[in-house]
């Protein structure tokens, strides 16, 4: 596989993993598509450590709301060292929808800006995420169980 390949392997990674966050059943068999098992997400509002459990720890976040819509930038990717390492850089809007019973209080949505750092690493099955980062640039709206706008 050359550089260029690689590179575009693991930038599809970052939008497939947005993508199916919006419509897909988050469980065993996509953490097993997206991330190595030592893998690592960090979220402003938590984290999770290692791919037991990394499907339902997102779906658990995600059903606090009717539906969500993420947006990634194209992912900016450094391939490090020996080639089986990879640095990635992007950035995503999100919109979250409320639930009805919620809407009332927290209005109809929740939207963020952040910045996302990533790592990725060569399996024998292909590329994999190690880590991502998301960093809030900015927010509209009202989180559950959130305060002020």
């Amino acid at each position: 596989m050359t550089p260029s390949e690689s590179t575009a392997e693991i930038a599809e990674l970052l939008d497939r993993y947005l993508i199916t966050l919006d419509d897909e059943k988050l469980d065993d068999d996509w953490t097993r598509s997206l991330f190595t098992e030592d893998a690592s997400v960090t979220f402003p509002v938590g984290g999770h450590q290692g791919a037991a459990g990394m499907g339902a720890f997102h779906q658990r976040t995600l059903d606090a709301f009717t539906c969500t819509q993420h947006m990634g930038t194209h992912a900016f990717v450094e391939i490090e060292g020996g080639g089986d390492t990879a640095r990635l850089r992007a950035n995503c809007t999100s919109t979250h929808v409320h639930r009805p019973e919620n809407a009332a209080e927290l209005g109809p949505l929740f939207q963020t800006g952040t910045f996302v750092d990533g790592r990725a690493r060569r399996t024998p099955e292909g590329w994999r995420l190690s880590a991502l980062s998301f960093r809030l640039m900015w927010k509209h709206g009202t989180p559950p169980g959130g305060k002020g706008r």
